[in-house]
């Protein structure tokens, strides 16, 4: 059965059914616990705020959603491949592509991003000794729109059919000639709606480490969390455009019948330059926050200064500027010549040297320290072998001869894993269980965080060490099926045992925070590690109104040094500020993502009339901003602050 939907058709599938009710139930659940707890006046405040540590919990939190869905299409994946010539439900052929599609798309765009930019939303302002970022409203708008962008990618699957050209989207692959249906619309309107805000991000996070340290926090005094978050930001602001010409022209190509990458004159090795020109640095936008969160963590749990924090500042900037000179490792087979691949081949191996030097340094604070094994330090304890192998195999793949047999093979995707998940999802829960005190005001339970740890690391490696072992068996990526004589299925049943461990993992996480909310362990959460950095210094959760006047910084280690060698409190300027801005509660940020919603529904389903009132309601809503900017502002004195806070909720200044 299936019916008309402008210039589509939705079929009602059994899956399709499952989604829908799936969608339905959900909602109408979470609508009534709201109601019935009379929480949407709370609601409507969160939706509304521009607060850096509030927008940072919703970013982790609707990641966390997205981290659910593609969890959930993960394990669709490896109950397919756990046995040969399996038929699982409806997940074979177009299907099983577009499950895997959106599985790849939300892991590396709409789940291991917003995870890392929450975290950097809620804790960077905390350790410069900044009020807010520098642009809280678009600190809002950067958030919405990431929001829209998952929507319109997770609509994708109930609307027609979601993308199925792969995460990489290769033309002609993605090109209307080639494909059924509006999945490459989904996807492409998608990641510019998200990416756009993606960019704001990177903006707001210079401009506020740049222009609103606190007194004495200079640039070798920055704690390594907030560096990583300069060289990402960088990187983001390099490559991120780049993605946005590559949809554009993918975009024009599919709806207005040019021929960028098709047909006589189009090239479509031109994506894969353009693509993996963002692809490549994306590792490292994802990986870098990911080491900042190490570097906190192993320092505080080992009760030492980084070893060598110089030469950490300086691997953050060395693998940066390699991260954008190695895109064409993806593409060694497609006949660049040898020169090309040689030159490519080298800055592959060589990056390799800067995220050695990180490892030894983090081993080495670790030596010689006072070591508490909490859940934080065992996820990154967990994090230094598991990455190491990821990067083992990745320099690997810079021998071109041998990458002619990794190529297109599961050791690529066992490889891609061993990165992304050892270093990106490893780093995010450990940074949850050590800043979830300063977002929430209480402490995850360590008992369960320690099964947590120990039922993902275990499902982690029996899911995707076996994978290298396919590849070198010659099982080839994005394949849903394979032959009893093919050999394969032990490793596969194996590996697909490891993923259902992996999902439990994330359950008990889930029931981590259920259980941890409920007690709400509330002793010592302004400071419960022995914390080192500035964010510790201040009560837990993180006020919003705070700091009448500046803390003044006084070494590397700001708070641990106040510790040492001052009372045990951060010093304050005596400097009287007159203009101290914060930004008002506003629903603008929702309405303009909602115009650019309505602008890519109309773009995908041809629909002019739709996308022409979208760009008119967009830009009515940017006047509409402009005329009102100053009266969304509240203007404070120092001593008019202190007044506020003192009378409001007793945060400590």
């Amino acid at each position: 059965m299936s019916i008309p939907f402008f210039n589509t058709e939705i079929k009602f599938a059994s899956d399709i059914i499952a989604a829908d009710l799936s969608i339905i139930i959900i909602m109408a659940a979470l609508i009534f616990y709201i109601s019935k707890t009379h929480q949407w006046k709370s609601v409507w405040n969160l939706a509304k705020s521009t607060d850096h540590r509030k927008i940072g919990i919703l970013y982790i939190s609707i990641g966390f959603i997205f981290f659910l869905r593609a969890g959930l299409d993960a394990l669709i994946m490896r109950s397919q491949l756990a046995f040969p010539n399996n038929h699982f439900w409806v997940f074979q052929g177009d299907k099983y592509n577009q499950v895997m599609t959106t599985h790849g798309t939300l892991m590396i765009l709409f789940v291991a991003m917003p995870f890392l930019i929450g975290l950097m939303n809620v804790i960077v302002p905390l350790q410069i000794g900044a009020r807010d970022l520098a642009f809280p409203f678009m600190n809002a708008l950067s958030l919405w729109l990431f929001v829209i962008g998952g929507v319109l990618i997770n609509l994708s699957f109930i609307l027609g059919g979601g993308p199925s050209a792969g995460w990489t989207s290769y033309v002609p692959l993605a090109l209307s000639e080639t494909i059924q249906g509006n999945g490459t619309g989904f996807y492409d309107l998608a990641v510019q709606v998200s990416g756009l805000g993606t960019i704001m991000a990177a903006v707001n996070f210079l401009v506020t480490i740049i222009k609103m340290r606190a007194p004495g926090m200079g640039f070798m005094r920055l704690p390594l969390f907030t560096w990583s978050a300069i060289v990402t930001s960088i990187l983001i602001l390099a490559a991120f455009p780049v993605l946005a010409v590559a949809l554009l022209l993918l975009m024009f190509d599919n709806t207005f019948g040019t021929q960028f990458y098709s047909g006589g004159v189009g090239n479509p090795v031109l994506w894969q330059h353009l693509f993996w020109g963002f692809g490549h640095p994306e590792v490292y936008i994802l990986i870098l926050p990911a080491f900042g969160i190490y570097s906190e963590v192993i320092s505080t749990f080992s009760r030492k200064s980084v070893f060598a924090y110089t030469s950490m500042i300086l691997s953050l900037v060395l693998i940066g500027f390699l991260g954008l000179m190695v895109w064409v490792h993806h593409m060694f087979t497609v006949g660049l010549g040898a020169i090309a691949n040689v030159f490519f081949a080298i800055t592959t191996m060589l990056i390799a040297v800067p995220t050695g030097i990180k490892i030894f340094n983090w081993l080495f604070t670790i030596r010689g320290g006072e070591v508490r094994f909490n859940t934080p330090m065992l996820f990154a304890l967990g994090f230094i072998p598991s990455f190491v192998i990821g990067g083992v195999t990745g320099v690997m793949q810079a021998v071109v001869a041998a990458d002619y047999q990794y190529h297109d093979s599961y050791f690529i995707v066992a490889h891609l894993h061993y990165v992304l998940i050892a270093g990106t999802i490893f780093g995010s829960f450990s940074g949850f269980y050590y800043w979830w005190p300063k977002m929430f005001g209480y402490i995850l339970n360590e008992k369960l965080g320690k099964w947590q740890f120990w039922t993902f690391l275990i499902g982690f490696h029996m899911t995707f060490f076996m994978m290298h072992l396919l590849g070198l068996k010659g099982m080839p990526r994005r394949v849903y099926t394979y032959y009893p004589e093919d050999g394969l299925f032990e490793l596969n049943f194996i590996s697909t045992i490891g993923a259902f461990l992996m999902g439990i993992s994330v359950m008990l996480f889930i029931w981590n925070v259920i259980y941890s909310w409920r007690r709400k362990e509330k002793e010592n959460v302004s400071d419960p590690w022995d914390g080192r950095a500035l964010e510790w210094a201040v009560s837990s959760p993180s006020p919003h109104l705070r700091w009448p006047r500046l803390p003044v910084v006084r070494g590397i280690d700001a708070f641990w040094h106040e510790k040492k060698f001052g009372n045990e409190k951060m010093q304050f300027s005596e400097k009287e500020e007159t203009h101290i801005a914060y930004e008002k509660p506003t629903i603008l940020p929702i309405l303009l993502s909602g115009g650019l919603f309505t602008i890519s529904f109309g773009l995908i389903f041809g629909l002019t009339i739709v996308w022409i009132i979208g760009i008119a309601g967009v830009l009515l809503l940017l006047g509409l901003r402009s005329l009102r900017y100053e009266s969304g502002l509240t203007i404070y004195t120092s001593s008019q602050l202190e007044k506020e806070i003192r009378k409001g909720d007793g945060y400590e200044t």
